[in-house]
């Protein structure tokens, strides 16, 4: 099933230059499960000059899988204005969500569609809940937060970078709040809200959301002390917490099972 409205808010020569982008792929026989908006936009924070980030997963036909020259497990198109697309193999987006990569997850959860097949977000949905880890999907946090956090210098900082550690430091406290057994919601503001923090680190929080919003670039500063306590609280609290997950083989096997049999399922299905 194909959207072919309008998305509130977005430019609307950009959603069409998009989907044509979209359809080239398919003209190769190649389905498209989903194409999403990622990035700020996807998260609750978008600038007035953000960029179009639209990210898909793709099934290849079985004739790809059989040729003997093997084929990327990306698909990208060159970055043209504001517009950046690119879309990931379902092969490259299982094995990565085994490991516990959040994107494909974030990707599923957003709220922005240019277009997807009928069925198959529900489908990938059910199966991310059976073989995704929470405790890994914690560790992908912690390693994000770990590279905007520490690449922050003392002094004025770019905000907008400053942003994107506080947004897993947030969902990590999201997960610890519900005992790191579900997963977060993509929309950073969705999570800040189901949170409990103090009231006044909220604030500054959202403070910084709404300058972000109003900016078309915010360009550097000095962040509130509350919040770079609150991140360099996180990390120190979830790079501990990560040292006491218990690690387990037969899961893992059992979700790989599980991940194989999907894929196949996928990929077999165009010929049924």
């Amino acid at each position: 099933m194909h959207a072919n409205g309008g998305i509130d808010g977005f430019d609307p020569e950009a959603v069409r230059e998009i989907r044509s982008r979209l359809a080239s792929v398919r003209e190769q026989g190649i389905r498209i499960g989903f194409a999403i908006e990622s990035g700020s936009r996807a998260w609750g924070f978008p600038s007035p000059d953000s960029d179009y980030d639209c990210r898909f997963v793709y099934i290849r036909p079985v004739e790809h899988h059989l040729a003997l020259a093997s084929v990327r497990d990306v698909i990208e198109f060159p970055i043209i204005g504001d517009i950046d697309t690119g879309g990931w193999d379902l092969r490259k987006a299982l094995l990565l969500a085994l490991k516990g990569n959040a994107v494909v997850v974030e990707w599923l959860k957003s709220p922005i569609a240019y277009e997807e097949e009928s069925g198959f977000r529900s489908r990938l949905a059910a199966l991310l809940d059976l073989i995704m880890v929470p405790e890994k999907v914690a560790a992908h946090y912690v390693g994000l937060m770990r590279q905007h956090f520490q690449s922050q210098g003392e002094g004025a900082i770019k905000l907008k970078k400053f942003l994107y550690a506080v947004r897993p430091a947030i969902a990590l406290e999201w997960m610890r709040q519900r005992s790191f057994r579900v997963l977060p919601p993509m929309n950073m503001l969705e999570c800040l809200e189901a949170i409990s923090i103090a009231p006044d680190l909220r604030t500054a929080i959202l403070d910084l959301v709404h300058v972000k919003k109003q900016t078309r670039e915010m360009g550097e500063g000095l962040p509130p002390m509350l919040v770079q306590s609150f991140l360099k609280s996180s990390f120190e609290r979830y790079s501990e917490i990560l040292r006491e997950f218990d690690r387990d083989p037969d899961r893992d096997q059992h979700a790989q099972h599980l991940a194989d049999k999907f894929y196949v399922q996928e990929v077999l299905q165009r010929d049924s």
